[in-house]
């Protein structure tokens, strides 16, 4: 298989987490989805597919936000951050979104792939460095409840954006701190996404590999990742375990 040694080469590899480590994707699709479902106006409704995926899958919830309304056309005001939760607003409909959230996962919490688990420890046995990386907030908490944290050196996530002042996807910077944190160059790191807008993001980083991990169920799938920049795409990450490993 000619995408093994691809990422088997890297000396780092930086994990994006939501749909990557965890399933957590799924959380923050249907938060959006009942939070774009209360603004007036919306027309078609959010899909948690198909706009899930193209106007805020990777990105900071403001980005994401202001990403699919103005896609609909409504033109809300971007308000203030700490504006309540609500629908007047793009940062009141992000801090909807989030309120949401953090229900949906106190309500049920996210599970870990077993096959980023397993590909997880045998980087880790083999001496190469891992990083994870998120835009949401929450991300230090998944990765413990997922029981992965020892596997990773470190984890930029959207605590960090926010004291760093970090530009969120498709900029690279988040990968980029991470790979910074392992002391290891772009050029030698692979970067390992979900995100239409992650892949890119490690595209423009200058990362030595970039895998996108199809999970969609869009026949475009696949072929959207390699078209934002993804080198290599799977759909499960135990496929570049390679043989005995």
């Amino acid at each position: 298989m000619t995408t093994v040694p691809q990422l088997w080469t890297c000396r780092a590899v930086v994990f994006d987490t939501d749909g990557v480590i965890t399933d957590s994707a799924r959380l923050h699709a249907a938060a959006w989805k009942e939070a774009f479902d209360a603004v007036p106006g919306v027309e078609p409704p959010f899909d948690a597919g198909e706009d899930y995926r193209r106007f805020v899958d990777g990105k900071s919830r403001l980005d994401g936000a202001a990403a699919f309304l103005d896609a609909r056309g409504l033109g809300l005001p971007v308000g203030d951050p700490d504006d309540e939760p609500g629908t007047g607003s793009v940062c009141a409909v992000a801090a909807r979104k989030e309120r949401i959230f953090v229900r949906m996962l106190n309500e049920g919490g996210a599970e870990v792939y077993p096959g980023t688990v397993r590909l997880l420890t045998a980087l880790h046995g083999a001496g190469v460095r891992c990083a994870a990386v998120s835009a949401s907030r929450h991300a230090r908490d998944l990765l413990a409840r997922a029981g992965v944290r020892s596997l990773l050196l470190t984890v930029v996530d959207g605590n960090d954006v926010a004291r760093l002042g970090l530009p969120g996807k498709p900029d690279p910077a988040l990968f980029l701190e991470a790979a910074r944190r392992l002391s290891v160059p772009a050029a030698s790191a692979a970067v390992v996404e979900d995100a239409l807008a992650g892949v890119e993001a490690g595209r423009r980083g200058g990362f030595g590999v970039v895998v996108g991990v199809d999970r969609s169920a869009a026949p475009t799938g696949a072929g959207d990742l390699l078209r934002n920049g993804a080198d290599l795409v799977v759909n499960d990450l135990a496929e570049l375990l390679g043989p005995g490993r």
